[in-house]
C-alpha cells in the first residue's frame, strides 16, 4: 500500500516530535564529553557550571546552554502536541488533516532547534522566538498546531453529541 497523506500517520508524529527534545540533550552532552568531560554523577548541574567554567570558550559555553533550553523547549511543548494528536485521532478527524498537521509541526521543531542551536546575535534570538508562530500555525489561522487539532477535534465530537 503506497503511502500518501491520507495514510493515517499522524500517531508517528508524537515520538518524531520527542526525538525533536530528546535530541537537543544528546548532543548538548556530547558537546560537553569533548570540551569538558560530562559527568554523570551529577547530570543535571552540569550544564550551569559549564557557563561559569573559564576554560570553556564562551561562544561553546553558549551553544550548550541554548541546547539545554532546546532541549527544555521541546519537553515543555510536548504534553499538548500528545493531546492534540490523541484528540484528532480519537475524534475521527481525517488522516489528511492529522498528517498535514503533523508534518508542519515536525518541521516547526526541527526548524525551532536549528535556529536556536545557532543563534549568535539579538537579531536571530527574535527569528528564533517567532518561528513557533510561523511555523506552527494552520494555513489560514492564527490558531498554533495543537491547539487547531484540539479545538476540531472539540467541535466534531461536539457535533456529533
Amino acid at each position: 500500500m503506497p503511502v500518501t497523506l491520507s495514510t493515517p500517520l499522524s500517531l508517528y508524529s508524537i515520538p518524531a516530535v520527542w526525538l525533536t527534545a530528546f535530541l537537543p540533550a544528546t548532543m548538548k552532552t556530547m558537546l560537553i564529553e569533548k570540551v569538558k568531560g560530562y559527568n554523570n554523577l551529577e547530570p543535571r548541574p552540569t550544564t550551569s557550571r559549564i557557563a561559569t567554567d573559564r576554560a570553556i570558550p564562551p561562544a561553546v559555553a553558549a551553544r550548550i546552554l541554548r541546547m539545554e533550553g532546546a532541549h527544555l523547549n521541546g519537553y515543555e511543548n510536548f504534553p499538548i502536541w500528545i493531546a492534540a494528536v490523541l484528540a484528532g485521532n480519537m475524534a475521527g478527524l481525517d488522516a489528511r488533516t492529522l498528517n498535514v498537521v503533523s508534518l508542519l509541526y515536525v518541521a516547526g521543531r526541527i526548524t525551532y532547534n536549528f535556529v536556536y542551536f545557532n543563534q549568535a546575535t539579538e537579531f536571530q534570538s527574535w527569528v528564533r522566538w517567532a518561528v513557533p508562530f510561523h511555523s506552527t500555525v494552520y494555513p489560514c489561522s492564527l490558531t498554533p498546531l495543537p491547539m487547531y487539532l484540539i479545538f476540531k477535534a472539540a467541535g466534531k465530537m461536539a457535533a456529533a453529541a
